[in-house]
């Protein structure tokens, strides 16, 4: 796609300072990104770490159980217990917290168990049986809260190296960029761009505020979106948005005038004038019956995965403590749960059942 260009003088420009913005979003969510990453690690990584000691020796044992499990947006669930049991002739008392991620309704069933090898160290059946599930659940929390956090740090450093390089002169090439979103506060207008209609296509995002007055040169539209001209000075790793005078590269008015000149007798064409306007332009959506058929396929893809998982899972898994089939399994309706409950008992029938296939005593198969 084409869209209409100036062109600047050939010799290297300077750009005023402060064209590359950052936004004051970045400067509290990254410490706040970060401080809940590490405080979910340090909360539940010592409490995975302690279940997975207990799993390779548990000893399932009486004693006192109070506590209760919450669970928040119907998937996300929480149980903190108080545990009281003797072991050895010593009795201990134990507070034991879990997080992990279940489809589930009514109340969980649940037994105490210990580590044969260290008795002091105490935890709930539910604990191990959602131990993998709480594994996953920490890391992707970890995963996107951190990486969240030093994803903005890289981008922010970005955006201080690149206003850093503006001041010192160098070639510009004029670019079409694609404008994400548009927002006036206290008269200045605040505009976030992308690099996704330029021959780089680098799809990187920057934002900028313009000064009183000032406003980007609209040059088109790319669907839902429209296009503004923006430069790369030099080597720099983002394109710096242009306002409609020419006011933030460092030149004589003469020579914007010159520059400006092609887009005179665009500028004043009623489709350049709508669409260097502030209004937001109209978003193009799919059909609602097109959206409905999406949702039902992407439901349809959902549910076939799940349930060829959940058969891998009853007949070829290479375990029964396999965290994401004991859940889904234990979703099944009874007439599947049952079925998948006996293929599972006649492979792995010698040990202890897993979630969703034991009986009242939390061990032994339903």
């Amino acid at each position: 796609m084409t869209f209409p260009t100036i062109k600047l003088p050939a010799r290297p420009l300077a750009i005023q300072r402060g064209t590359i913005s950052t936004p004051f979003v970045y400067y509290f969510s990254i410490p706040v990104l970060l401080a809940i990453a590490a405080f979910m690690m340090l909360t539940e990584a010592p409490g995975i770490l302690r279940d997975y000691t207990i799993s390779q020796n548990p000893i399932f044992i009486d004693g006192r159980i109070d506590g209760s499990c919450k669970t928040r947006k119907a998937i996300f669930t929480t149980c903190e217990v108080d545990l009281s049991y003797e072991q050895g002739g010593q009795r201990y008392e134990r507070d034991v917290e879990i997080m992990f991620v279940d489809i589930h309704s009514g109340d969980y069933e649940t037994g105490l168990v210990v580590s044969g090898d260290h008795p002091e160290l105490a935890t709930i059946t539910l604990g191990l049986d959602m131990l993998w599930n709480r594994v996953i659940t920490l890391s992707i929390f970890t995963l996107l809260l951190g990486g969240g956090g030093l994803a903005m740090i890289f981008l922010l450093l970005r955006f201080w190296r690149v206003s850093g390089q503006l001041r010192n002169p160098a070639p510009l090439t004029v670019v079409p960029v694609e404008i994400t979103a548009m927002d006036t506060k206290r008269n200045r207008l605040n505009v976030t761009y992308a690099d996704r209609v330029s021959e780089r296509k680098t799809k990187r995002v920057a934002f900028t505020r313009f000064e009183r007055g000032q406003q980007p040169i609209i040059v088109g539209d790319a669907g839902s979106n429209v296009v503004a001209l923006a430069v790369w000075h030099g080597n720099t790793s983002l394109p710096v948005l242009l306002d409609d005078r020419l006011e933030r590269i460092e030149m004589t008015e003469r020579e914007r005038a010159a520059a400006l000149a092609p887009l005179q007798e665009l500028a004043q064409s009623t489709d350049h004038a709508s669409a260097a306007s502030h209004a937001e332009p109209s978003k193009k959506g799919m059909s609602l019956a097109r959206r409905a058929g999406v949702f039902v396929l992407v439901l349809l893809l959902l549910v076939g995965g799940i349930f060829g998982y959940w058969l891998w899972y009853v007949t070829s898994a290479p375990s029964q403590y396999n965290s994401p089939g004991m859940d889904i399994n234990n979703m099944m309706p009874e007439a599947l749960n049952r079925w998948g409950c006996d293929q599972l008992k006649s492979r792995f029938g010698n040990g202890n059942a897993p979630f969703g296939c034991t009986a009242a005593d939390h061990i032994s198969w339903k």
